[in-house]
């Protein structure tokens, strides 16, 4: 199991700011095991989503060039305080997480 996202949003006008910190060794499969030789295999967030009430405002593919403990951070116009974030990634092995909250 992924250790939990780290997520905010808040309300700025009529803008969402909103602000995510993913856990995840984002490994390249190019690094050496210092004490083996061998190659660490990679694992790495592909896909991240999120949506606002249910209605997906971005889709993005990440790949093995993205750093360990990835920070998305993105605007939305036109939500309202209270309404309900969800951020959902997968990665190349299959693993997924979930994060949400209610824009303050």
């Amino acid at each position: 199991m992924a250790e939990p996202m780290r997520i905010r949003a808040t309300m700025s006008g009529d803008v969402a700011d909103i602000k995510v910190l993913m856990n995840h060794p984002m490994e390249t499969g190019q690094r050496k095991d210092a004490k083996t030789g061998q190659l660490v295999p990679a694992h790495f967030i592909q896909d991240v989503t999120a949506t606002i009430n249910g209605a997906t405002v971005l889709s993005a593919n990440l790949g093995s060039g993205v750093s360990k403990n990835p920070y998305l951070g993105f605007k939305v116009k036109g939500p309202k305080a209270g309404d309900k974030v969800v951020v959902n990634w997968t990665d190349n092995k299959g693993d997924k997480n979930t994060a949400e909250t209610a824009i303050a």
